[in-house]
This record gives structure tokens, sequence and C-alpha cells, in this order.
């Protein structure tokens, strides 16, 4: 008896199996945007052009318009013309991952930048979906960052995340460098988004160090990249971080800055023919900033404590950017033009600074003390005047004396050279000598 051939399983294997490639072409570009048509595609998807002797421009699909697909490169337009062939991936950008990538410098797409060979265990999409909000660990431990400011004043716990905020050249960058070499964190996955090139060498040598590098990962998308590297580079960064988080550790990300990433966000939808908004910052920006920054924090297995800079356009504490960016985190480190231009560093405005979650992971005796001292700060500040011109005689206030007298000890603790980090509890130890 013949055996029966299973035609079904076969039938069944050529329906479901793609035997074809879709395969599409460009027919213009204007300005940064692509139109692609004969590909049938989804929004994040990656695409490959053909330039030349079978050389390849990654693109993704930002838009649409009726049948046509609009795609921006991640790389330069150079090359590319009416007639190039574009062939759709199937899937959003991907990224390898692994623990090869410490002490590593990668490029915004996690390339390594020096062309080395890495060999990285795992791949995954740069576009992951926070951790389900019920099952977050609650934040309980405190994570030290070796700045008295910040430990004594404005504690952070593993799993915050919150904004350094200030105007250009006042040391954001020095203070992630600090944070990076001083901190309690297992590994630093540091995120320099639209930096200028002169000054990459200078975060990673000076502000960072041997050491700092060594339990690092740094992405660098410089200014002079396309838009679309410069907004990937966030996203980049945050799925190397999730990934060290998964692995049961204590990540550090920092990224610097926000209003680079916003800027690069705003020129794709102006590019794809969004209307601008708020100070031309168009709609969309605001719906990913918090795609971007609800996936650090806690998760079940491992946290990320993240800092995120804000370049505060005009030193305005209310642009739409710093506005929104506060909204979402956990708090916000304000750092002041006129404390620099006292020579005091860190910059930090403590009156001005405050940590959302302090009052719960610090004991009462610490928090009584951050507000001791917070308040004779304001009570000097307002007094100011009067003090400097000699108009205030001692004794006629017991508040105002007070201030005066723990003044010289309170900059002192608040002050802090660049190489002079302070544990924990030797920060906790000067706050209780101040009075």
């Amino acid at each position: 008896m013949s055996k029966r051939i299973p035609f079904d399983r076969f039938e069944k294997a050529i329906c479901d199996k793609k035997l074809y490639k879709t395969i599409g072409k460009v027919t213009q570009i204007i300005g940064l945007t692509i139109q692609v048509e004969g590909i049938k595609s989804f929004i994040g998807e990656a695409c490959e052009i053909v330039i030349g002797d079978n050389e390849k421009v990654l693109a993704e699909v930002v838009g649409f318009k009726g049948e046509i697909s609009l795609l921006m490169p991640l790389g330069e337009l150079t090359g590319i013309g009416p007639g190039s062939l574009v062939y759709p991936l199937g899937h959003s950008l991907t990224i390898k991952v692994g623990k090869g990538l410490l002490g590593k410098i990668v490029d915004g797409l996690g390339r390594p930048i020096s062309g080395e060979f890495i060999e990285l265990e795992e791949t995954m999409s740069i576009y992951q979906k926070p951790p389900n909000p019920l099952t977050r660990k609650p934040i309980e431990n405190i994570m030290a960052t070796g700045v008295r400011s910040i430990d004594g004043m404005l504690t952070c716990g593993e799993g915050q995340r919150l904004g350094i905020f200030a105007g250009s050249g006042i040391g954001k960058s020095t203070l992630m460098g600090k944070i990076s070499r001083s901190s309690d964190a297992d590994v630093n996955v540091i995120a320099l988004i639209g930096e200028r090139n002169r000054e990459l060498l200078n975060v990673i040598n000076k502000d960072l160090g041997e050491e700092g590098l060594k339990k690092s990962v740094v992405l660098i998308a410089t200014s002079d990249q396309p838009a679309l590297i410069r907004s990937k580079g966030a996203f980049v960064a945050t799925a190397i971080a999730e990934y060290f988080r998964d692995q049961g550790l204590k990540v550090m990300f920092m990224m610097d800055s926000v209003t680079r990433f916003a800027m690069a966000e705003r020129e794709i939808g102006l590019a794809i023919g969004e209307p601008p908004a708020s100070k031309g910052y168009t709609p969309s920006v605001f719906a990913r900033l918090p795609k971007l920054l609800e996936r650090s924090g806690t998760s079940e297995k491992g946290s990320i404590t993240a800092f995120y800079t804000v370049l505060v356009e005009g030193d305005d504490m209310n642009e739409p950017i710093t506005d929104a960016v506060r909204g979402i985190l956990d708090g916000h480190i304000v750092l002041s033009r006129k404390l620099a231009g006292k020579n005091h560093f860190p910059a930090i405005d403590v009156q001005s600074s405050i940590s959302r979650l302090m009052k719960q992971i610090t004991s009462g005796e610490q928090y009584d003390n951050a507000a001791k001292i917070r308040d004779n700060l304001a009570v000097y500040e307002e007094s100011e005047d009067l003090i400097n011109v000699g108009a205030y005689v001692k004794g006629s206030n017991p508040r105002i004396d007070e201030a005066l007298k723990a003044h010289d000890s309170i900059l002192g603790f608040l002050q802090q050279e660049n190489e002079d980090v302070s544990t924990f509890e030797e920060t906790l130890n000067m706050m209780k000598n101040i009075f």
C-alpha cells in the first residue's frame, strides 16, 4: 500500500512562508525626507537603501503620504538618488547587547566607534515598553552619588529619575562625570546626545576618567549627525541600560541632554509636515518624552537610576521642554548661574531643587537637618543686603544671628572640589556638625 503524501502540510508551509521580497524605489528627496514607492511598511520599520556598488544606507520609516512611504536616513543622504532600491527589513531597529559593551564607546546606533570587534550575546529592539507599573519594586534604598549637596539635601533612591536643569556652561557635564565616578552603581550608561565634537574627549578622559570608564558604556551621537541618529541614540542607550537592569544590576543612566533629543525630534516632525506647536516644538515631541523617560526606574529584576540633563534655553525654567520634563521626573536639580559666578561648585541651588522621594527613604534626623539648612539659607538670602552694607546689628533677630553663624559651615558643606568624594556617612556627619 502506497504511503499517503501529506500535501496539506506542504500547502500550509507554502502559504505561511513569504516566497518573495518586496523592493521599493526612491522617487523624491525633499529636505531630510526620502519618498519611496512600492513598499508596504509600518512606522518605525528599518529599511536599507542601496547606493553605488551595493553600499547600503540604513533608514527608518517616519510617515506616509498616500501610498508613498516617508523615510529618514540613519546616515548621510549623499549618493541616494531617484530609482535607488529600497529593501524593507520587516522589523524596527535592533542592537546587539552584552557584557562586552562595558568600557566601550559606541555610536548612536550602538556600534563600537573604534571599529573593534565585540562579542555580544543578545539582540534587542531599541523600543521596549516601560515595566508594568504594578510590578515595579518600590524605591526604598538610597543611591549615594558622592556629591554632598545631592546626598544630604536631595537624596536619590535606587531607581529614581532626576533632572539636572541648567543653562549652558554651568557645569552639567562635570557634575555628571563626578556622579558616574563616585556613585554606588554597578554599571554606568552615559548617553551624549547632540554634544559638540571637541567636548567628547574632555568628558571621557577628564570628567569620567579611567576608573569611571571601566564600569561604563558611553554612547555618542554628536551634533553634526542626522537628526534621526540623535533621536535614536537616546532610545539605544536606554535599551543598553535595560539590558544591564535585566541582569539584576544597579544601573546609573545619564543622558546629556534631553533638550537636544527634543530638538532632533522637532527636526523630524517638521520635516514630515507636522505643524509646530509650543515654541516651534511639534506635538509628537511631547508624546515621545514620557515614552523615553518612563523606561528607566525599577523593575522586578533590577533598577535604573537616571539623571537627565536639560539645557534651559535663556535660563527660563518655564520653557516648554523644561516644564514637560520636570512634570515627568521624580525630582529636579537646578544649577544656578549666580552661584557659578561666585565660584560655588557644584552650582546646585538647593532652594530651587527637590527630590520627591527624599522623605520616604531618609531618616527623620537627616530630613530635619536638611530642612534646617534650607531655612538658614533662606533667612540669610533675605537679609544679605542688610548684612553686606553693615546695617544689621547682631542680636536684633535670633534667626538672622543663627543664619550668620552657620553660613560659612553651610557653604563649606555644599561646595565640593571635583576630585573630592564623600561617603554617605561622611555627608550625614558633616550635616550634624553644622549647627
